[in-house]
Protein backbone atom coordinates (compact mmCIF):
# COMPACT_ATOMS: atom_id res chain seq x y z
CA UNK A 1 0.00 0.00 0.00
CA UNK A 2 0.93 3.93 0.10
CA UNK A 3 1.25 5.49 3.18
CA UNK A 4 0.46 8.70 3.68
CA UNK A 5 3.61 11.08 4.68
CA UNK A 6 1.80 12.88 8.20
CA UNK A 7 1.17 9.07 9.41
CA UNK A 8 4.28 7.37 8.50
CA UNK A 9 6.44 6.73 11.23
CA UNK A 10 9.14 4.63 9.96
CA UNK A 11 12.59 5.26 9.87
CA UNK A 12 13.84 4.06 6.42
CA UNK A 13 17.89 2.82 6.09
CA UNK A 14 17.47 2.94 2.09
CA UNK A 15 15.84 4.80 -0.62
CA UNK A 16 12.70 4.26 -0.85
CA UNK A 17 9.88 4.79 -3.70
CA UNK A 18 7.76 7.48 -3.65
CA UNK A 19 4.00 8.05 -4.56
CA UNK A 20 4.17 11.02 -7.27
CA UNK A 21 0.46 11.10 -6.95
CA UNK A 22 -0.15 10.07 -10.94
CA UNK A 23 -1.44 7.01 -11.67
CA UNK A 24 -3.62 4.65 -13.68
CA UNK A 25 -6.24 2.42 -12.59
CA UNK A 26 -8.71 -0.06 -14.50
CA UNK A 27 -12.27 1.48 -14.74
CA UNK A 28 -14.13 -1.43 -13.98
CA UNK A 29 -12.30 -2.28 -10.80
CA UNK A 30 -12.32 1.22 -9.70
CA UNK A 31 -16.11 1.55 -10.30
CA UNK A 32 -16.46 -1.64 -7.94
CA UNK A 33 -14.22 -0.64 -5.31
CA UNK A 34 -14.16 3.06 -5.09
CA UNK A 35 -17.18 2.40 -2.45
CA UNK A 36 -14.90 0.44 -0.10
CA UNK A 37 -12.29 3.32 0.51
CA UNK A 38 -12.58 3.93 4.42
CA UNK A 39 -12.57 7.46 5.37
CA UNK A 40 -8.82 8.80 7.32
CA UNK A 41 -8.49 9.92 10.77
CA UNK A 42 -8.42 13.24 9.30
CA UNK A 43 -11.92 12.73 8.09
CA UNK A 44 -10.98 12.44 4.38
CA UNK A 45 -10.92 9.91 1.73
CA UNK A 46 -7.27 9.05 0.27
CA UNK A 47 -7.40 7.71 -3.51
CA UNK A 48 -3.65 6.15 -2.34
CA UNK A 49 -6.00 3.23 -0.81
CA UNK A 50 -6.80 1.64 -3.50
CA UNK A 51 -3.44 0.20 -4.04
CA UNK A 52 -3.63 -1.89 -0.91
CA UNK A 53 -7.17 -2.56 -1.63
CA UNK A 54 -6.15 -3.52 -5.54
CA UNK A 55 -3.07 -5.25 -4.09
CA UNK A 56 -5.40 -7.53 -1.35
CA UNK A 57 -7.87 -8.43 -4.45
CA UNK A 58 -5.21 -9.67 -6.55
CA UNK A 59 -5.90 -10.99 -9.94
CA UNK A 60 -7.35 -14.56 -10.78
CA UNK A 61 -4.30 -15.03 -13.11
CA UNK A 62 -1.33 -13.98 -10.69
CA UNK A 63 -0.62 -11.33 -12.36
CA UNK A 64 0.83 -8.77 -9.67
CA UNK A 65 -2.53 -6.32 -9.51
CA UNK A 66 -0.38 -3.22 -9.01
CA UNK A 67 2.85 -1.79 -11.16
CA UNK A 68 5.46 0.39 -10.13
CA UNK A 69 6.68 2.43 -12.86
CA UNK A 70 9.75 4.93 -12.22
CA UNK A 71 10.48 8.56 -13.26
CA UNK A 72 12.84 11.04 -13.31
CA UNK A 73 12.16 13.14 -10.39
CA UNK A 74 11.69 16.66 -12.15
CA UNK A 75 8.74 14.81 -13.72
CA UNK A 76 7.44 13.22 -10.50
CA UNK A 77 7.57 16.44 -8.60
CA UNK A 78 4.34 17.85 -8.03
CA UNK A 79 3.80 21.15 -8.13
CA UNK A 80 1.91 23.02 -5.08
CA UNK A 81 2.90 26.84 -5.44
CA UNK A 82 4.25 29.28 -8.36
CA UNK A 83 7.63 28.73 -7.38
CA UNK A 84 7.18 25.00 -8.28
CA UNK A 85 5.37 25.70 -10.99
CA UNK A 86 8.10 28.22 -12.34
CA UNK A 87 11.01 25.01 -11.67
CA UNK A 88 8.73 22.51 -13.65
CA UNK A 89 7.90 24.86 -16.57
CA UNK A 90 12.03 25.18 -16.74
CA UNK A 91 12.44 21.57 -16.90
CA UNK A 92 10.13 21.16 -19.94
CA UNK A 93 11.50 24.39 -22.33
CA UNK A 94 14.50 22.47 -21.15
CA UNK A 95 13.99 19.36 -22.74
CA UNK A 96 11.89 21.24 -25.60
CA UNK A 97 14.99 23.81 -26.93
CA UNK A 98 17.08 20.19 -26.11
CA UNK A 99 15.32 18.73 -29.00
CA UNK A 100 15.25 21.80 -31.14
CA UNK A 101 19.03 21.82 -30.95
CA UNK A 102 19.78 18.22 -31.37
CA UNK A 103 17.79 18.57 -34.79
CA UNK A 104 19.98 21.04 -36.17
CA UNK A 105 18.65 24.56 -34.63
CA UNK A 106 21.24 26.66 -32.95
CA UNK A 107 19.54 28.37 -29.59
CA UNK A 108 22.64 30.88 -29.03
CA UNK A 109 21.64 30.90 -25.28
CA UNK A 110 18.60 28.33 -24.42
CA UNK A 111 18.32 29.57 -20.96
CA UNK A 112 16.81 32.81 -22.79
CA UNK A 113 15.07 31.28 -25.15
CA UNK A 114 11.00 30.29 -24.91
CA UNK A 115 9.65 27.92 -27.27
CA UNK A 116 6.34 26.34 -26.94
CA UNK A 117 5.58 22.36 -27.32
CA UNK A 118 3.74 22.67 -30.96
CA UNK A 119 6.31 24.94 -32.74
CA UNK A 120 8.43 23.21 -35.65
CA UNK A 121 12.00 25.03 -36.59
CA UNK A 122 14.07 23.93 -39.55
CA UNK A 123 17.79 23.26 -40.28
CA UNK A 124 20.05 25.84 -39.63
CA UNK A 125 17.98 28.04 -38.21
CA UNK A 126 19.10 30.71 -35.43
CA UNK A 127 17.77 31.60 -32.64
CA UNK A 128 19.03 34.19 -30.39
CA UNK A 129 18.65 35.19 -26.77
CA UNK A 130 14.79 37.34 -25.53
CA UNK A 131 13.19 35.00 -28.19
CA UNK A 132 9.57 33.55 -27.44
CA UNK A 133 8.07 31.36 -29.91
CA UNK A 134 4.46 30.38 -29.32
CA UNK A 135 1.49 28.51 -29.96
CA UNK A 136 1.50 26.40 -33.45
CA UNK A 137 4.15 27.96 -35.12
CA UNK A 138 6.44 27.06 -37.72
CA UNK A 139 9.73 28.55 -38.52
CA UNK A 140 11.73 27.61 -42.19
CA UNK A 141 15.67 26.58 -42.67
CA UNK A 142 17.99 29.12 -42.04
CA UNK A 143 16.30 31.74 -40.97
CA UNK A 144 17.66 34.20 -38.21
CA UNK A 145 14.96 34.70 -35.51
CA UNK A 146 15.63 37.48 -32.87
CA UNK A 147 17.23 39.01 -30.27
CA UNK A 148 14.22 39.48 -28.34
CA UNK A 149 11.31 38.78 -31.06
CA UNK A 150 7.86 37.22 -30.37
CA UNK A 151 6.22 35.04 -32.68
CA UNK A 152 2.82 33.51 -32.70
CA UNK A 153 0.96 30.79 -34.30
CA UNK A 154 2.58 32.39 -37.57
CA UNK A 155 4.08 30.65 -40.43
CA UNK A 156 7.77 31.92 -41.52
CA UNK A 157 9.22 30.54 -44.43
CA UNK A 158 12.73 29.89 -44.99
CA UNK A 159 15.29 32.16 -44.95
CA UNK A 160 13.44 34.96 -43.15
CA UNK A 161 15.52 37.54 -40.67
CA UNK A 162 13.13 38.49 -37.96
CA UNK A 163 15.11 41.43 -35.64
CA UNK A 164 13.38 42.31 -32.76
CA UNK A 165 10.45 42.21 -33.68
CA UNK A 166 6.17 41.07 -33.01
CA UNK A 167 4.31 38.56 -35.36
CA UNK A 168 1.41 37.13 -34.31
CA UNK A 169 -1.24 35.27 -36.74
CA UNK A 170 0.74 36.20 -39.80
CA UNK A 171 2.17 34.27 -42.91
CA UNK A 172 5.56 35.36 -44.02
CA UNK A 173 7.69 34.10 -47.19
CA UNK A 174 11.21 33.41 -48.18
CA UNK A 175 13.38 35.78 -48.05
CA UNK A 176 11.61 38.42 -46.12
CA UNK A 177 13.53 40.57 -43.81
CA UNK A 178 11.68 42.18 -40.61
CA UNK A 179 12.81 44.73 -38.50
CA UNK A 180 13.94 46.00 -35.98
CA UNK A 181 10.72 46.71 -33.73
CA UNK A 182 8.02 45.65 -36.65
CA UNK A 183 4.85 44.63 -35.71
CA UNK A 184 2.73 42.04 -38.12
CA UNK A 185 -1.08 41.73 -36.42
CA UNK A 186 -3.21 39.08 -37.65
CA UNK A 187 -4.09 38.58 -40.95
CA UNK A 188 -0.65 40.20 -42.59
CA UNK A 189 0.14 37.99 -45.47
CA UNK A 190 3.81 39.07 -47.07
CA UNK A 191 5.23 37.43 -50.03
CA UNK A 192 8.61 36.51 -50.55
CA UNK A 193 11.99 38.87 -50.90
CA UNK A 194 9.76 41.44 -49.25
CA UNK A 195 11.78 44.36 -47.01
CA UNK A 196 9.86 45.74 -43.58
CA UNK A 197 11.39 47.52 -41.45
CA UNK A 198 11.53 49.49 -38.45
CA UNK A 199 8.39 50.55 -36.35
CA UNK A 200 6.23 49.63 -39.27
CA UNK A 201 2.88 47.94 -38.42
CA UNK A 202 0.94 45.51 -40.91
CA UNK A 203 -2.50 44.33 -40.27
CA UNK A 204 -4.89 41.89 -42.05
CA UNK A 205 -3.07 43.13 -45.39
CA UNK A 206 -1.33 41.36 -48.12
CA UNK A 207 1.95 42.69 -49.12
CA UNK A 208 3.22 41.29 -52.73
CA UNK A 209 6.60 40.43 -53.88
CA UNK A 210 9.69 42.89 -53.81
CA UNK A 211 7.83 45.19 -51.98
CA UNK A 212 9.75 47.37 -49.76
CA UNK A 213 8.31 49.31 -46.18
CA UNK A 214 11.35 50.85 -44.74
CA UNK A 215 10.28 53.08 -41.76
CA UNK A 216 7.71 54.38 -39.65
CA UNK A 217 4.54 53.25 -41.74
CA UNK A 218 1.21 51.63 -40.87
CA UNK A 219 -0.53 49.10 -43.67
CA UNK A 220 -3.80 48.03 -42.24
CA UNK A 221 -6.89 46.78 -44.08
CA UNK A 222 -4.91 47.03 -47.95
CA UNK A 223 -3.69 44.76 -50.66
CA UNK A 224 -0.05 45.79 -51.86
CA UNK A 225 0.89 44.77 -55.25
CA UNK A 226 5.01 43.99 -56.28
CA UNK A 227 7.54 46.34 -56.02
CA UNK A 228 6.02 48.97 -54.12
CA UNK A 229 7.95 51.56 -52.10
CA UNK A 230 6.38 53.04 -49.26
CA UNK A 231 8.13 55.78 -47.72
CA UNK A 232 8.72 56.89 -44.52
CA UNK A 233 5.62 57.83 -42.46
CA UNK A 234 2.71 56.79 -44.78
CA UNK A 235 -0.64 55.51 -43.53
CA UNK A 236 -3.70 53.83 -44.93
CA UNK A 237 -6.51 55.49 -43.13
CA UNK A 238 -8.20 52.71 -42.92
CA UNK A 239 -10.79 53.52 -39.93
CA UNK A 240 -13.63 56.92 -40.72
CA UNK A 241 -15.00 56.74 -37.01
CA UNK A 242 -17.58 53.68 -38.19
CA UNK A 243 -16.25 51.31 -40.35
CA UNK A 244 -13.07 50.12 -41.49
CA UNK A 245 -12.22 50.33 -45.28
CA UNK A 246 -10.08 48.82 -47.65
CA UNK A 247 -6.78 50.28 -49.73
CA UNK A 248 -5.48 48.47 -52.94
CA UNK A 249 -2.15 49.78 -54.58
CA UNK A 250 -0.94 47.92 -57.93
CA UNK A 251 2.26 46.60 -58.73
CA UNK A 252 5.63 49.08 -58.93
CA UNK A 253 3.45 52.37 -57.27
CA UNK A 254 5.80 54.80 -55.46
CA UNK A 255 3.92 56.35 -52.16
CA UNK A 256 6.20 59.34 -50.71
CA UNK A 257 6.73 60.27 -47.45
CA UNK A 258 3.74 60.91 -44.97
CA UNK A 259 1.32 60.36 -47.60
CA UNK A 260 -1.91 59.55 -46.33
CA UNK A 261 -4.00 57.14 -48.20
CA UNK A 262 -7.47 57.62 -47.11
CA UNK A 263 -9.54 54.58 -47.87
CA UNK A 264 -11.85 53.12 -49.49
CA UNK A 265 -9.07 54.01 -52.14
CA UNK A 266 -7.13 52.16 -55.02
CA UNK A 267 -3.78 53.44 -56.80
CA UNK A 268 -3.14 52.23 -59.83
CA UNK A 269 0.12 50.05 -61.34
CA UNK A 270 2.94 52.48 -61.89
CA UNK A 271 1.23 55.53 -60.40
CA UNK A 272 2.76 57.99 -57.39
CA UNK A 273 1.99 59.97 -54.56
CA UNK A 274 4.42 62.91 -53.52
CA UNK A 275 5.36 63.69 -50.22
CA UNK A 276 3.23 65.10 -47.74
CA UNK A 277 -0.17 63.87 -50.21
CA UNK A 278 -3.65 63.59 -48.66
CA UNK A 279 -5.52 60.86 -51.17
CA UNK A 280 -8.81 60.89 -51.11
CA UNK A 281 -10.04 59.67 -54.61
CA UNK A 282 -8.83 56.83 -56.91
CA UNK A 283 -5.43 57.59 -58.72
CA UNK A 284 -4.81 56.00 -62.41
CA UNK A 285 -2.13 53.59 -63.24
CA UNK A 286 0.60 55.61 -64.51
CA UNK A 287 -0.65 59.17 -62.60
CA UNK A 288 1.06 61.06 -60.30
CA UNK A 289 -0.62 63.27 -57.39
CA UNK A 290 0.39 65.71 -54.35
CA UNK A 291 -1.19 68.09 -52.37
CA UNK A 292 -3.38 68.56 -49.80
CA UNK A 293 -6.07 66.88 -51.00
CA UNK A 294 -3.70 65.33 -53.70
CA UNK A 295 -4.79 66.20 -57.37
CA UNK A 296 -3.19 64.91 -60.71
CA UNK A 297 -0.07 66.65 -61.93
CA UNK A 298 0.59 64.24 -65.12
CA UNK A 299 2.22 60.70 -65.46
CA UNK A 300 4.98 59.33 -62.97
CA UNK A 301 8.46 59.77 -63.61
CA UNK A 302 11.15 58.53 -62.09
CA UNK A 303 12.44 62.10 -60.98
CA UNK A 304 9.12 62.63 -58.90
CA UNK A 305 10.31 63.70 -55.43
CA UNK A 306 8.77 62.29 -52.13
CA UNK A 307 10.28 58.52 -52.13
CA UNK A 308 12.67 57.82 -48.62
CA UNK A 309 13.74 54.08 -49.50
Amino acid sequence: GIVEAHEDTKVYSGPTPVNSGACVIQRSWLESAIGDVPISSKGEYYLTTLVELAARAGLPDERDPVLLVTAPEEVALGINDRVELANAEQGIRRRINERHMRAGVTLVDPDATYIDADVSIGADTRIDPGTMLLGKTTIGNQCRIGPNSVIEDSQIDDNVVVRSSWIESSVVGAGVDIGPFAHLRPGASIAPNVHIGNYVEIKNARIGSGTQIGHVSYIGDADLGERVNVGAGSITCNFDGVAKHHTTIGNDVFIGSDSMLVAPLTLGDGSRTGAGAVVTKNVPAGKTVVGIPARIIGSATKSADGGNK
